[in-house]
């Protein structure tokens, strides 16, 4: 495989010290590094920047860009807030719902628990505008093999008809075989 895996993903934040803060204080998230420049490296634009990175477990890096001399950054438009999001995957479902008290507690709006079927999310959005999907895996046995061995029939189907396929109906419908576990 080419990929060995995600060096890191990179967003654009209001604020660099308090994106830091906030990571640190409620997702448990380690500071890592920060890199400062007054050139882009890359094109040689200049644009000063902070670039901040958090250790989100696993050898994943989660990175955040200031930028000072830019407007302030927006939104796409044409794309609900509920498409664009990071998801973070945690232990267990009581890591999952005692981090949800947690992140209330802070006056933090938290939407979930949401079943998915083969995971369990809760919702929420950082202090730059980011949504976040903290979830805890939940899939049967067999359920991920199933998924696997009907995408592409799933994916042929929903490019020529864009209409969802019911290929995975029982993800919502509770028609998985009872009593299998993962």
């Amino acid at each position: 495989m080419l990929i060995q895996k995600i060096h890191h993903v990179a967003y654009r934040c209001h604020d660099a010290k308090e994106t830091v803060r906030w990571y640190r204080q409620h997702l448990e998230m380690d500071f890592v590094l920060a890199i400062a420049e007054d050139k882009v490296p890359s094109t040689g634009e200049a644009d000063p920047y902070m670039h901040v990175f958090l250790d989100a477990g696993g050898g994943n890096i989660l990175a955040f860009f200031e930028l000072p001399t830019r407007e302030p950054m927006g939104r796409d438009r044409h794309t609900p807030n509920w498409v664009q999001h990071l998801a973070l995957e945690v232990a267990s479902i009581e890591i999952l719902l005692a981090t949800k008290a947690r992140l209330e507690a802070a006056g933090i709006k938290v939407v979930g628990p949401t079943d998915h079927t083969l995971f369990l999310s809760i919702y929420f959005f950082d202090p730059n505008g980011h949504r976040l999907e903290l979830a805890v895996n939940t899939a049967k046995a067999g359920m991920l093999e199933e998924l696997s061995r009907v995408k592409h029939t799933m994916l042929d189907e929903w490019s020529q008809t864009k209409k969802a396929p019911g290929h995975a109906r029982w993800m919502h419908d509770g028609s998985w075989p009872q009593g299998e576990e993962a």
